[in-house]
């Protein structure tokens, strides 16, 4: 039996709506991990200096800035989407995306225009970082709204197929451009650019078919309603949701990034893997754990949410220790590999169905700022500090320390998941 009906106009209406909102979700993340996966080539051109690691630190530096501008995105573009549509707030924050993707891609470097120079990539990164804050809660609210209660975990659940999509698509053009079209010299050059052209040029697309989404119906009947929309105000009368946001956020987003951005560096660092090594166990890993995502969403629509973060959380407690324990003894390509799909695995639990569970816990007039705001805070303080906190406890001679930092972060979700409800069974999005 296939998951969905397309014969009838309403169900074709509403996978045209979920693709746009997910392709929009690619392209927002490839303009968010170009940055990252460029900087070795474009620093110099902003902070003119000898010392590499001094360049590569001010890029570095200007990459948090954007982290720490999330919850301001989340806050901004919430309160956007709950007054004035998800269609359009969504449809704003592709174009911010791209006007940061712009900017990078066309400001002369430090020795034409001298300091103007990175104070115009921190005004991109600002602007990139408002959009990506923003497009997680967004996104979430309207996939979530757009779905059927049957099919909602699966539909959703392409938020993080195309986040992670758009970070194997950055990954795959920066391969291209070093392999196939340029030199490394005209990498340096003027090569950086292209990346950031072709993210400004993708959204533009996308900012189009965005306009053509229709509005979801939940916020269309809600908007006929009095209730104070999109406010901190309306926001404060539901504590106990908000706090549910950030301890169900801790633990998945710390086990998220480990996995994911840090376990590269990991491989080479503690492991002694090579550069290119690392590089495709990650890959590798990515695009398993992409695939996966809809499955656990559908495994959801079956059995409930809560069954599902109880497994990420159990298993996240019992097993991140041993796996890492195992992982920095291991030489071995495809033993290594194993041990990461196992961890990610685990953490499909909570990263196929984390957008759907919090979109349920809001009702509508709050739903997007609900979900977006205290989401980039717990994103902001745990997952962006994930890899800091990594290597500083390598630095300091105790890495087996942030084994258990990850392990207790994960058992703190676990509490919040044990006491919570199955929004599934008591989701604030049925009857809209």
């Amino acid at each position: 039996m296939s998951l969905i009906n397309s014969n009838t106009p309403a169900t074709q209406s509403r996978v045209w709506s979920i693709i746009g909102g997910s392709l929009g979700n690619l392209v927002e993340w490839y303009d968010w991990y170009v940055y990252s996966a460029f900087s070795l080539y474009f620093a110099g051109a902003f902070f003119p200096s000898d010392n590499q690691t001094a360049q590569l630190l001010n890029t570095a530096g200007i990459f948090a800035i954007g982290f720490l501008m999330r919850p301001i995105g989340g806050w901004i573009m919430g309160t956007f989407a709950d007054k004035r549509g998800r269609k359009t707030a969504l449809t704003f924050s592709v174009l911010l995306m791209s006007a940061g993707s712009l900017i990078i891609a066309i400001t002369p470097e430090y020795n034409t225009i001298g300091i103007a120079a990175p104070i115009l990539l921190v005004l991109a990164r600002i602007v990139q970082g408002i959009s990506v804050g923003g497009e997680y809660g967004t996104s979430a609210t309207y996939l979530s709204e757009m779905a059927t209660k049957k099919n909602r975990g699966f539909y959703s659940s392409f938020q993080y197929v195309t986040l992670i999509m758009g970070q194997l698509l950055a990954l795959g053009v920066l391969i291209l451009l070093q392999r196939v079209f340029l030199t490394d010299k005209q990498l340096h050059s003027f090569g950086w650019r292209i990346p950031f052209a072709i993210g400004a040029a993708l959204a533009i697309i996308v900012m189009y078919l965005r306009r053509s989404l229709q509005e979801s119906n939940s916020f269309k009947e809600e908007s006929k309603s009095k209730d104070a929309r999109g406010t901190m105000r309306a926001l404060a009368q539901h504590p106990k949701a908000v706090l549910t946001v950030i301890g169900l956020t801790l633990g998945g987003t710390i086990a998220f990034y480990t996995f994911t951005t840090y376990m590269q560096k990991f491989l080479v660092n503690t492991n002694g893997f090579t550069k290119s090594e690392a590089t495709l166990i990650s890959t590798l890993t990515l695009v398993v754990f992409m695939l996966v995502q809809p499955l656990y969403g559908y495994l959801s629509d079956r059995i409930g949410r809560k069954p599902m973060l109880k497994a990420f959380g159990i298993l996240g407690t019992l097993t991140t220790v041993p796996i890492f324990t195992f992982l920095s003894t291991t030489a071995s390509f495809w033993a290594a590999f194993g041990l990461i799909m196992v961890a990610l695995l685990i953490v499909s639990n909570y990263t196929s169905i984390n957008a759907v569970v919090k979109a349920e816990l809001f009702p509508a007039h709050i739903r997007a700022l609900g979900v977006g705001f205290p989401y980039a805070i717990a994103v902001s303080i745990f997952g962006g500090s994930a890899e800091y906190l990594a290597l500083k406890f390598k630095e300091l001679g105790h890495e087996n320390w942030f084994y258990w930092y990850v392990t207790g972060c994960i058992l703190v979700s676990l509490l919040v998941y044990s006491f919570m409800n199955d929004t599934q069974k008591h989701s604030k999005i049925e009857g809209e």
